[in-house]
């Protein structure tokens, strides 16, 4: 694919067919222009079958508002938009909506408020809210789920990989093994859940992170090929990167050769002013691996020298290896945390593919349309009473109780400020029997979570960091209760309605449902 043809790709013509279909039929019907308000949500955490997230972390955000300041139609995507003919081979766009386009096909009219990168989200709460004319809103669904969706769901495995492996380091593997470019995307989005470092070169650089990474079994299999020795392929690295001198060991015999020629190279490197970082585990019962490495390691004078694992690891896996080196370090004469504290992890497949739950369930549905001078709720009906979305312009707070500790998310009227109310009543989503009331003073803090970032097509949120986004994370994760961080059946986190949302969408159901929607809207 040339240049060309990649800016065409990834472009605005980067959507599916009917958003401009659609917008087509807006403009025919003078409706293009309506302001309207569109909310996007997911509706459920990651299920990665044996067990499940009980929290999500927003990313994707800063990629889709730099996506949109580019996307415009230019010469060469209304040429494309020209060429298009239906089945009865008469044009799909008309001349009149391509010059309409030509003028107006881009992102600038539209405003968007959204819960920053790094925060812990929930389903069914907005984690973008964008307004503005609904075609242009409409042609922006496509790129806004794809940009948030694969980020968020790549930041939230991320993060239950680093709660699960406590805290150490966590290097992202995954450009060898995810899907075409995306691993870049990925790569990012895992750097902001919990990656430390990623081995991919450009998205360490670009994001102002050293890239980190090993060597391949390829360079011992070199070695041996002209003749040589794995010890000779482990000197010939640690001479090349004496002070930053990581051997992995298992292209042989990972304790019968491996790690014994490694520990040479080490006493090598030690007599000559260096200190070896470590070895990387590959293959194999990686925590018994790692419990004879440390004790072969410490009885060779380093104790201090990191245990890197690796081979299609993810939360899961982690966690059982570290149940087993708890289990049967003691009887190997080994501290299990002094053990533990030496590892690092190098995660790729399972990381930047989210092994279990390839896709999130985001979605983006029309909420709000301006009719003469006013908002006017809309919604869609479904059988499943969870995938009825939430109507009307709405706010996004979030409670913390006297711990300090997230309790709850709710979504009020725009007009709405829980802590200015007496008493808050949380309508659960579904179920008109459940509910329960707070008290603002029993409360630590009630939080807004929506911020502007968009306005009119103009970003004004400031580029943060990867460390600042990095920090809200980390913030938001102690301020989560450590039962919705568990691997297996957490804890539900509740996110409710208000009374007046949930009073709203329940006449709006029953006068859908009656046949006679005006009256959802008097």
């Amino acid at each position: 694919m040339n240049t060309t043809q990649q800016q065409l790709a990834e472009g605005i013509l980067f959507t599916d067919e009917y958003q401009f279909t659609m917008a087509q039929m807006y403009y025919r019907l003078g409706l293009h222009e309506k302001p309207a308000q569109f909310d996007y949500f997911f509706r459920d955490y990651p299920d990665y079958g044996a067990h499940k997230a009980g929290y999500c972390i927003a990313a994707g955000l800063e990629w889709l508002l730099d996506w949109m300041q580019e996307a415009r139609f230019r010469p060469a995507e209304l040429d494309c938009l020209r060429s298009q003919t239906g089945r009865a081979g008469t044009p799909v766009f008309s001349a009149d909506f391509i010059g309409w386009l030509e003028k107006n096909g881009n992102f600038d009219g539209l405003s968007m408020r959204a819960i920053p990168e790094g925060r812990v989200v929930h389903p069914n709460v907005p984690l973008a809210v964008v307004t503005g004319p609904l075609a242009a809103g409409q042609m922006l669904e496509t790129s806004l789920l794809n940009h948030l969706n694969y980020q968020t769901l790549i930041a939230t495995k991320a993060a239950r990989i680093r709660e699960s492996g406590r805290g150490q380091l966590i290097i992202e593997f995954g450009a060898r093994r995810g899907h075409g470019k995306g691993v870049t995307a990925g790569a990012r989005a895992a750097l902001i859940g919990g990656a430390d470092f990623s081995s991919n070169v450009g998205i360490s650089h670009a994001l102002g992170l050293a890239p980190k990474g090993t060597h391949a079994h390829s360079m011992v299999q070199a070695f041996l090929a002209l003749g040589m020795t794995e010890l000779d392929a482990f000197r010939a690295f640690a001479e090349t990167y004496p002070d930053d001198c990581i051997l992995l060991v298992d292209t042989i015999d990972t304790l019968g050769s491996g790690i014994p020629n490694a520990i040479k190279v080490f006493e090598e490197l030690k007599r000559r002013g260096h200190t070896p970082i470590g070895i990387r585990l590959d293959s194999g019962d990686l925590a018994h691996l790692s419990i004879r490495a440390a004790r072969m390691m410490d009885e060779a004078g380093f104790p201090d020298t990191t245990i890197v694992l690796s081979n299609e690891l993810d939360e899961l896996s982690i966690w059982q290896i570290l149940t087993q080196i708890g289990q049967e370090a003691a009887r190997n004469g080994l501290d299990a945390d002094r053990l533990i504290r030496r590892l690092a992890y190098g995660v790729g497949t399972r990381l930047v593919t989210s092994a279990g739950d390839s896709a999130l369930n985001g979605v983006y549905k029309l909420v709000a349309l301006r009719r003469e001078s006013r908002w006017v709720p809309a919604m869609k009906l479904s059988d499943s009473p969870s995938k009825i979305p939430n109507p009307g312009d709405k706010r996004a707070w979030r409670l913390y109780d006297r711990r300090g500790k997230a309790t709850a998310d709710l979504l009020s009227a725009k007009d709405e400020v829980p802590a200015d109310q007496p008493k808050i009543v949380l309508r659960h989503m579904t179920e008109s029997n459940l509910k329960r009331s707070l008290v603002p003073k029993d409360l630590l803090k009630i939080e807004p979570l929506l911020i502007d970032v968009c306005r009119e097509g103009r970003t004004v949120l400031a580029s943060p960091s990867i460390e600042q986004i990095r920090a809200l994370r980390q913030s938001d994760m102690e301020r989560l209760d450590p039962g919705v961080k568990r691997l297996m059946n957490p804890h539900i986190y509740h996110v409710s309605l208000t009374e007046k949302v949930w009073q709203v969408k329940q006449k709006m159901i029953a006068s859908m449902r009656s046949g006679l929607p005006g009256k959802a809207h008097r």
